[in-house]
């Protein structure tokens, strides 16, 4: 099957012409974002809108009838509380069909659905009630005790109340009490749906408040570089406490009429592929931690077995080489790399489901409806071969849905451009690649080194499991590149500084001599937020205590 060109569709891309194509609604008029996702496919009774792995074993499916009926009533009972157009309602909940209950009935409502990670502590829980002024949380046992120490906490609906010592509401019987009748509020395009917080690598969550017209700028990721078909089965590991999973593994799919999975157990490599063997997924979406956690266990996929994936996507960091070749000869697909982020959703990507020359490594292409380019430190736009800013030209951007930070908390804009504070190489014809967090970047000895390149080929090496890359302060060269790494368990040296050795050569020969790590440590783990990412700033201040920083 031949695919469409990618600049015939960039250039060509008409936004009123996608709007008419995608929803029912229109964003200036009105429409409901849970008539988008629900409601529209459910006239289908046998249509299947969620399969989910149950936490006791088993499984289950909700068809989109059912998720319709569902919702309606949550949506009821929000409306008898007083709770409706704008206002924040949470849940904290594992991967399981009341999660998606409580994002549609929400959505139903008029309300905003805000995401909270059941990894949370009731610390950063209470940071988020207080600033989006919650109304509601919806939470199961294992969750609940962390609520008893959030200051304001609000009211609390209980999945499976019955087993958490309070006198709370429980969410089936609460449902159950409730009509199976409501008719959708209506909202605008730029009027809020999602209340996310951003993931936090630096300092205190800011606020993004996720408007409804977003929902075109998903519908363009997950059919241009998902490429998710009719006859495909998909699933997006990633938790939807994150925009990632949010995003693409619950609005974009059912946007489409599509089923999506669930499995709410934590992640192993045997799990994952029991989960992709259980449901032939054919198209599989996660971070760039799963792919290297499957690698760096090679030995759990048996020699030679095929599990049917088509095409594979990551998203959060840059993929290694290593493991893009790795998941060719092992899984006989094809993984792209994405890159986006919680304020603008994903905007630069290599495309499954368009033709366009990939370069190893990069980042890829302007998502069709963006702008994107790379500006140095005038805000000037650079050229081919050089390294800037990322940012998008907000005028000749019409996908482009990010207004601001929810509560001001910080101007990303500057002269007509949204700055992402990400580092990339200008790889000339619309290509990026990235290059660092504008904070990540290394100056040593004059040389600028961007520490996801050292990282890249650190993982290289057969005895690399990760690595984290620093800068650390040093009288001479102003820095110097200090390395974290966690070596494989099966890999482990009988001789450190051998392995250390090896490691500084291989920098040298695969990128330059300025951008070895004169230090090399070797750790059990790195710092990570809870979607993956490796958190260098907490490294970079480890570094500077260390003796002679």
């Amino acid at each position: 099957m031949s695919l469409p060109e990618y600049t015939a569709v960039y250039n060509n891309f008409d936004p009123a012409a996608l709007e008419a194509e995608v929803l029912d609604g229109r964003l200036n008029s009105g429409l409901n974002v849970c008539h988008e996702i629900v409601d529209k496919w459910a006239k289908d009774p046998q249509k299947v809108a969620l399969y989910y792995e149950k936490e006791d074993g088993g499984d289950g499916v909700l068809t989109f009838a059912e998720l319709k009926e569902a919702s309606a009533r949550f949506a009821n009972y929000l409306t008898a509380q007083g709770i409706g157009k704008g206002d924040r309602v949470a849940a904290l909940l594992p991967r399981t069909p009341e999660l998606l209950i409580v994002i549609a009935g929400a959505l139903r409502a008029g309300a905003v659905y805000q995401p909270l990670f059941t990894a949370f502590g009731s610390g950063a829980i209470e940071y988020r009630f207080e600033r989006a002024s919650t109304k509601l949380v919806v939470t199961n046992p294992d969750n609940f005790p962390k609520l008893l120490d959030v200051k304001g906490c609000p009211p609390v609906v209980g999945v499976n109340a019955q087993a958490i010592d309070a006198d709370i509401p429980d969410f089936e019987e609460t449902l159950a009490a409730q009509s199976s009748d409501f008719e959708p509020v209506m909202v605008t395009g730029d009027d809020p749906f999602l209340q996310m917080f951003t993931s936090g690598t630096v300092g205190k969550s800011k606020g993004v408040a996720v408007p409804a017209k977003a929902l075109l700028a998903f519908y363009v990721y997950m059919k241009y570089a998902i490429d998710l078909r009719d006859d495909d089965v998909f699933w997006n590991v990633a938790d939807p406490g994150w925009a990632y999973g949010l995003y693409y593994a619950v609005v974009g799919p059912l946007l489409m009429g599509h089923a999506t999975h669930f499995n709410p157990g934590g992640f192993t490599p045997e799990s994952t592929y029991d989960m992709i063997r259980k449901y032939k997924i054919t198209n599989l979406a996660a971070a760039p931690t799963a792919y290297r956690l499957l690698k760096a266990n090679d030995h759990v996929l048996p020699e030679g077995e095929n599990l049917g994936l088509r095409v594979a996507s990551s998203a959060g960091e840059p993929l290694n080489p290593e493991v893009v070749n790795w998941i060719k000869s092992r899984h006989f697909c094809p993984v792209k790399d994405h890159y986006g982020q919680t304020e603008t959703g994903m905007t630069c990507c290599n495309f499954h489901g368009l033709e366009h020359p990939v370069k190893e490594g990069s980042m890829g292409f302007a998502s069709p409806g963006h702008r994107v380019v790379a500006l140095n430190e005038k805000n000037e736009e650079v050229g081919e071969g050089e390294v800037g800013q990322l940012a998008v030209d907000v005028a000749a951007s019409p996908l482009f849905h990010f207004d601001g930070y929810t509560w001001g908390e910080k101007d990303p804009f500057v002269k007509g451009y949204y700055l992402t504070g990400d580092m990339v190489i200008n790889n000339g014809g619309g290509c990026f690649s990235f290059s660092g967090r504008d904070d990540d970047i290394i100056t040593t000895a004059g040389y600028r080194v961007g520490p996801a390149d050292v990282e890249s080929t650190l993982l290289e090496h057969a005895a690399v499991a990760e690595s984290g890359v620093v800068g650390k302060p040093d009288e001479k060269r102003g820095s110097i590149i200090k390395a974290y790494v966690v070596v494989k368990s099966d890999q482990a040296p009988a001789d450190d500084q051998a392995l250390k050795d090896e490691l500084q050569d291989l920098v040298r020969r695969r990128l330059s001599t300025h951008a070895f790590p004169r230090e090399i440590e070797f750790v059990d783990e790195l710092p990570k937020t809870p979607s993956g990412k490796i958190q260098r700033f907490v490294l970079r201040n480890r570094a500077k205590d260390e003796p002679g920083a």
